[in-house]
């Protein structure tokens, strides 16, 4: 897989890389290569937690989660979808990203956390019909100032990537031979 831990530059061209590779085909170890990217944003953004959630019928469902934290996230859980910032960011309620989401809570009226969050980052996975699925968000129980635009955009690029491994997948699933 890559060599970690990843730096900025890294992570940019792994992000490049697979994007590129999954654009021409279906990559069957895509899985573990994005989890891989996802581990390296987490680390190399200095969060406590990156995820996947999907939005499914009012609820938020997390189906990738690295790291740990306070609140504890795993694969499977489900949330109701209005009580997350998840998606007050997709529909603009909320910004992407917040260094320190305690400074801006009331402001954007986001919703309570068991525990404060500190910073925080999320992009929609958007699917190529326009179609959100979910978001890849990851957080952090203590502010991070240090955070930029740059970090975000690598965010997205992750999001892309989970968009293109989705697609790939319901391709995938409507092809009765690969399913045997």
């Amino acid at each position: 897989m890559y060599d970690r831990p990843f730096t900025a530059h890294s992570l940019d061209v792994a992000i490049s890389e697979l994007l590129a590779a999954t654009s021409d085909s279906f990559d069957t170890d895509l899985d573990a290569r994005i989890s891989e990217v996802l581990r390296g944003l987490r680390e190399q953004l200095d969060m406590d937690v990156v995820f996947v959630s999907e939005f499914l019928d009012g609820e938020r469902v997390f189906r990738f989660v690295d790291g740990e934290s306070e609140i504890e996230v795993k694969i499977g859980d489900a949330a109701p979808l209005e009580q997350s910032y998840c998606q007050r960011i997709v529909e603009g309620r909320a910004p992407e990203l917040m260094t320190d989401a305690s400074q801006v809570a009331a402001k954007y009226e986001l919703p309570a956390t068991p525990v404060p969050i500190g910073a925080h980052l999320s992009a929609p996975v958007v699917l190529s019909d326009g179609r959100i699925f979910g978001t890849v968000c990851c957080f952090s129980l203590r502010a991070n100032p240090s955070l930029v635009s740059e970090d975000l955009s690598r965010l997205k690029g992750c999001a892309r990537l989970v968009a293109r491994k989705i697609e790939a997948q319901d391709f995938q699933d409507t092809m009765p031979f690969l399913n045997d």
